[in-house]
């Protein structure tokens, strides 16, 4: 899977202090070409969780296979998906589809910086260690998931 592109916005609402209330990010995947080379997202999500935010998921195209506890379902176009905090979760383009995906995390974190990392330790540029050390700067929690395996092993 690869990703085949990135955007992230931001809205006008504010919190006091300028915090924003939500923070989006939209993500086209696509399993089509697995390319030589890994990519940011290549692999989507492994399973993990949010301390501090819920995570939305609004298919726009194309079909997403995710995990949410310990249940793999597919999510179509059209489809929404709230994850509350402490929800195990995980993502990829489901078998044979691609998937554009927009993200919303509530309240806001900026999550740009950990998606640069994600691409550069996919490509080797930095030790995988950076990832669980950055666990608690971007709210990612990876928790082991034997259903995500299952369903990745399947596909």
């Amino acid at each position: 899977m690869s990703v085949l592109a990135i955007t992230e916005q931001y809205t006008a609402l504010l919190l006091p202090g300028n915090l924003p209330v939500l923070r989006t990010l939209r993500v086209v995947y696509s399993d089509a070409d697995r390319p030589t080379e890994a990519t940011v997202g290549a692999v989507g999500a492994p399973a993990h969780f949010h301390a501090k935010a819920t995570e939305l998921f609004f298919v726009i195209g194309g079909s997403l296979q995710v995990l949410v506890g310990d249940e793999v379902t597919v999510l179509n176009a059209g489809d929404f998906l709230a994850v509350p905090p402490y929800t195990p979760h995980a993502f990829s383009a489901a078998p044979g589809s691609t998937a554009d995906v927009l993200f919303v995390f509530t309240p806001g974190m900026a999550r740009f910086d950990y998606l640069r990392l994600l691409g550069s330790v996919m490509r080797g540029e930095a030790d995988p260690k950076k990832i669980a050390e950055s666990s608690e700067r971007f709210d990612n929690h990876y928790v082991d998931s034997p259903a995500w395996r299952e369903a990745l092993a399947a596909s």
